[in-house]
């Protein structure tokens, strides 16, 4: 056999290889993640880390999804499925304009619960997060949450009344408004060192900065308004699941006294939990003790 007729023969045995070869499955394309409606058709733009039980994320006032990467990265390596989305007005959801009341808030919650089809969920509520996790408790109930856990929260009311002596004055907080809708920057800038006075470098200090300077002004000064006149007092009252609740005793954003000593005081099932030298900001500057103890929790 010459040269030319090995090579016949040989691209011969090759087509008839590919005729009789089985045929190769295509590749499923990715699934795309569910886009989440808010009852009034905002889109609320979520984010889905690893597997396992679902700890689920509420942020703090003027924080979106990027501010828990320090934990959600952690702890998604750790057999927690970590979830959390973005504020309406905030990262990347849409900003409708409206919606800050505290009932629509915890409304986006439970159109987030919902449609991922959460269960056995460790709720986390972060600072403002905190009255929205409470919210939704005692307005949709406890059926797919298993857990609480309450960082630095503004429950159970902030704002002084005659049945809230040790509150601040409501003009107290008007006044704060009227400063941020006049220079919100220089307002961020001025009230930051308390925010996270320790414990973080200079560049995550800018990080967060440029997060919450991200939010819709709009948003912000809404959601203020909501988070300081807002009563839980019967919220947290109505709590029912077993509750962490964990503040630092350096935070001078919501000073323990008025917020995380009062809220443990009237949750039912509520364990307090002190972090020494902790300021509002724990969850940049105590983040590895912070992880271990909603791991340790999530778990027990």
């Amino acid at each position: 056999m010459n040269r030319r007729q090995i090579f016949a023969s040989a691209m011969a045995a090759s087509a008839a290889g590919a005729i009789v070869a089985p045929p190769q499955a295509a590749a499923a394309p990715a699934k795309a993640p569910p886009v989440i409606r808010a009852k009034d058709g905002t889109v609320l733009v979520h984010r889905d880390w690893g597997e396992g039980r679902t700890i689920l994320f509420l942020s703090a006032w003027s924080f979106c999804a990027d501010a828990w990467q320090y934990q959600m990265g952690p702890l998604s390596q750790q057999a927690f499925r970590c979830v959390t989305f973005d504020r309406r007005g905030h990262g990347r959801t849409a900003d409708p304009g409206r919606g800050y009341d505290i009932d629509t808030l915890a409304d986006d919650v439970h159109a987030v619960v919902e449609a991922l089809d959460l269960k056995d969920v460790i709720l986390v509520g972060y600072s403002m997060g905190a009255g929205e996790a409470v919210r939704y408790l005692s307005r949709h109930g406890s059926g797919r949450v298993a857990k609480l856990i309450l960082l630095a929260p503004i429950t159970p009311y902030l704002t002084r009344t005659a049945d809230n002596a040790g509150g601040v004055p409501a003009a107290v907080f008007d006044a704060n408004r009227a400063t941020m809708m006049r220079d919100f920057p220089a307002a961020l800038d001025a009230g930051f060192a308390t925010f996270m006075d320790q414990g973080a470098s200079e560049p995550m200090k800018a990080w967060v900065k440029t997060i919450m300077l991200g939010a819709s002004l709009n948003a912000l000064v809404a959601c203020n308004k909501t988070l300081t006149s807002t009563d839980f007092r019967p919220d947290v009252k109505a709590l029912a699941i077993p509750t962490l609740i964990v503040h630092g005793d350096a935070d001078r954003s919501a000073l323990p006294a008025l917020t995380a000593k009062r809220t443990a005081a009237l949750a039912p099932k509520a364990e307090l939990r002190m972090y020494a030298g902790a300021p509002h900001g724990l969850v940049f500057t105590h983040a590895e003790r912070l992880n271990a103890d909603i791991a340790a929790f999530a778990k027990g």
